[in-house]
């Protein structure tokens, strides 16, 4: 019985609460900003009245440029600290207010693309956490988006169909809270012999995936039946060389046919691979987004939709709880479009050396931005009301298709041939011509962060959103374990965030707008992250050059603007710091963090910023999908703490030079200061140095104390100490005395 229709008070789902912090940050921010004007006006009267020769103006020009960038994004940064608010949701209450049979059905996104990169085993246990969500598993239904369109994903889904009989009803019967097998598995498990025996099929589905990974193709012996040999064979037969090949669909597991090892209803299993054509373009993950979008609306059509990384794995049955008790109508929100959940991650080590975490992405500027009108999409852990995909709330876009519509009912089996007729024909690669899809309806082209561009177009529309953040991490996923992929990752986000950045919906044009001047500025700052390199490199490169030409270029310890220096580095480092604590991290998190703030600049937001020229003048470049394998002794240094660099790499180059002159510089310093110059007049370029220096401990290290695998590449230290006589070849007769 319903008893939201009873008397006495309806139990609260969730309550909302603003930060104190709030307060101070307002107050801060005026001070702050104050700092920012009173440097502006040191700078042009230094540009106006102390610039003697060309070269001086020029370098002081530059400082000024660098300084104006900077002030620019920590203005950005305020939208997120103007109003934080923290949300708690409470899904004990929830069958208090609504019985468990009206609870709506949901539709859950995994996209794929890679078997090597990303391990099919992997994928299936995301899809297997989900699927034994704490929800009727007869309302669940998974798609899987494979872009690889790859036999060994299709034949791990295969295995993974039949293990998720026994999975599914372990986890119910036994309320086991780590639904993802492999986390439950290398967990302090109860042993007994159900849990034994379960293990062992888990080992024999694993060991049949990866194995057939390993060998490339599936072996014959690892085939139980003539149906599923007929269902390889079409992987085995598509072409992928010719101009177009037809999309492959193939239903699993089907909620009104297949049941578990106790009966009870499975959840829908779909394995989708779209249509593509060499003559059309895919737009990589939003494009297999949309034909998902478009599948799932033919099969299921599900009022609510989870997308999901295919590493991110479900951590917490009760997340799908947890999101009704805002969606689709409960929040104080009435335009509420979708609820985000942190990314969170496992096994990082512990200084997280490579800030993996991303603490202001994924947690501290969204508590920000939900004191506003709500987070930014992040691409995964997020559940979507499917209506947002259709215009906003007061101008509904109608599908080309009337079955493809939000409220359309499907009652049609879903391995029936009239819906599978349906299912292909818009899972095709030239079926988005002349439609409004990418552009008006589902997830927006125009940016490979096609999570960023699609939430910042809804918001844009008038729609809102939630962030909900539960003390147990809803989702974990893995991070890179190596530098280069962490900078490949960074200069692929770059590259999209530019391309929104000076579109024709730019946050700082368009976005004010539609949304106003504070939720536009959270956006714009992540639109234009990479212009970050400009002031990085400036600062990171003409202090020390300077330095060793022994020429002061900042104010001296005793003058006035001195202090006002001091006051503006400490501070923003300070309220970052507190900042970054305040959301659960540790001091030696931050310092990792604020590290490779410093070493992104120079190499991938420096390339990124390159290709996104690059691809404006016509000259793109591809799309490269992070690697999620883990070797060994890769694994073994990440989680000693020690950075790799192992591979040559064009990023690492610019990093290496700086590190190797500011360390020259450093020492130099000390030379200029006993040939009798005042130590005063070279403090800040000295301080700037040694920064740079303590910053750059893990580049000395892996330039000339190791000798594993993962050192720093000769050649790379080599071309860097060559760039680093040249630069000051170039400071000698450019700098005078």
């Amino acid at each position: 019985m319903n008893t939201a229709t009873m008397p006495g008070p309806t139990p609260p789902l969730h309550s909302l609460r603003p930060l104190r912090r709030r307060h101070f940050n307002r107050l801060f921010a005026a001070v702050y900003a104050s700092a920012i004007l009173s440097l502006f006006y040191h700078h042009i009267l230094k540009l106006l009245h102390s610039t003697t020769t060309l070269v001086s103006f020029f370098m002081s020009f530059l400082l000024f440029i660098s300084d104006v960038v900077l002030a620019y994004m920590w203005s950005t940064t305020q939208a997120f600290r103007m109003n934080p608010v923290h949300r708690q949701a409470f899904p004990e209450n929830l069958q208090k207010v609504l019985d468990r049979k009206d609870f709506p059905a949901m539709d859950i996104f995994i996209c794929t693309a890679d078997p090597y990169k990303e391990p099919p085993i992997n994928v299936v246990n995301t899809a297997l956490s989900v699927m034994a969500y704490d929800y009727p598993t007869e309302k669940l239904s998974v798609y899987v988006s494979d872009d690889g369109g790859s036999e060994l994903t299709m034949f791990a889904f295969m295995e993974a169909a039949k293990f998720g009989k026994q999975w599914v009803p372990f986890c119910r019967e036994n309320n086991i809270t780590d639904r993802c097998p492999d986390a439950f598995f290398t967990s302090n498990y109860a042993l007994t012999p159900n849990t034994t025996e379960i293990k062992m099929m888990y080992e024999s589905m694993k060991m049949k995936v990866e194995g057939a990974v390993e060998k490339g193709k599936v072996n014959d012996e690892y085939i139980s039946s003539e149906e599923e040999r007929q269902v390889l064979s079409k992987y085995r037969t598509k072409d992928f060389t010719r101009q177009n090949h037809p999309s492959l669909i193939q239903v699993l597991l089907n909620s009104k046919e297949d049941v578990d090892s106790t009966g009870g209803a499975m959840p829908n299993l779909i394995y989708v691979s779209r249509g593509k054509s060499k003559s059309a373009a895919h737009h990589f993950k939003a494009g297999a987004l949309n034909a998902l979008l478009r599948v799932s609306a033919s099969m299921t059509n599900s009022p609510i939709i989870l997308t999901l990384d295919c590493d991110m794995y479900s951590n917490d049955p009760l997340t799908a709880k947890r999101v009704l008790c805002y969606l689709p109508n409960r929040s104080n929100r009435p335009n509420c479009g979708y609820v985000q959940f942190p990314q969170r991650y496992h096994g990082l080590n512990n200084a997280d050396i490579y800030a993996g975490e991303h603490k202001r992405l994924f947690l501290a500027n969204p508590i920000g931005m939900d004191g506003l009108n709500g987070p930014s999409y992040v691409g995964t852990g997020c559940f979507f009301r499917r209506r947002v995909f259709f215009g906003a709330l007061s101008s509904f876009v109608e599908p080309e298709i009337p079955d493809l519509a939000p409220d359309h009912i499907v009652d049609k089996p879903i391995n029936g041939r009239e819906v599978l007729s349906l299912a292909h024909h818009v899972a095709g690669c030239n079926y988005e011509n002349w439609t409004n899809w990418g552009s008006k309806i589902g997830f927006r082209y125009g940016s490979l962060v096609e999570d960023y561009y699609t939430g910042y177009r809804l918001q844009c529309e008038g729609w809102q959103s939630i962030f909900c953040d539960p003390s147990r991490p809803a989702f974990l996923g893995d991070v890179p374990i190596t530098l280069i992929d962490v900078l490949n990752q960074t200069k692929r986000w770059s590259v999209g965030l530019l391309e929104v950045g000076f579109s024709k919906y730019s946050p700082s044009t368009f976005g004010v707008r539609a949304m106003g001047v504070l939720m536009a500025q959270s956006y714009a700052h992540y639109a234009f992250w990479a212009i970050w390199c400009f002031p990085v490199t400036v600062y990171a490169v003409l202090p020390s050059l300077a330095l060793l030409r022994g020429i002061p270029i900042f104010p001296k310890v005793y003058e006035p603007s001195f202090f006002l220096y001091a006051f503006m580095f400490l501070g923003a480092y300070g309220q970052d710091c507190v900042d970054f604590i305040m959301t659960q991290g540790t001091f030696q998190r931050w310092w990792s963090d604020q590290r490779m703030w410093l070493i992104r600049g120079p190499s991938a937001f420096v390339f990124g910023t390159t290709e996104y020229v690059m691809k404006r003048l016509g000259m793109p470049r591809g799309f490269n999908v992070t690697s999620k394998v883990m070797d060994d002794e890769l694994s073994k240094r990440y989680d000693q703490g020690v950075f790799e660099f192992g591979v040559p790499s064009p990023m690492f180059v610019p990093l290496a030079t700086v590190a190797i002159l500011n360390l020259i510089a450093f020492l130099g310093g000390f030379v200029v200061i006993l040939k009798g110059r005042s130590f005063g007049s070279f403090f800040i370029q000295m301080f700037i140095a040694g920064f740079g220096v303590i910053n750059s401990l893990p580049f000395y290290e892996a330039m000339v104390l190791r000798r594993d695998k993962g050192r720093m590449p000769t050649k790379t230290t080599f071309t860097s100490t060559l760039l680093v006589g040249l630069l000051y070849g170039i400071a000698f007769f450019a700098l005078k005395i």
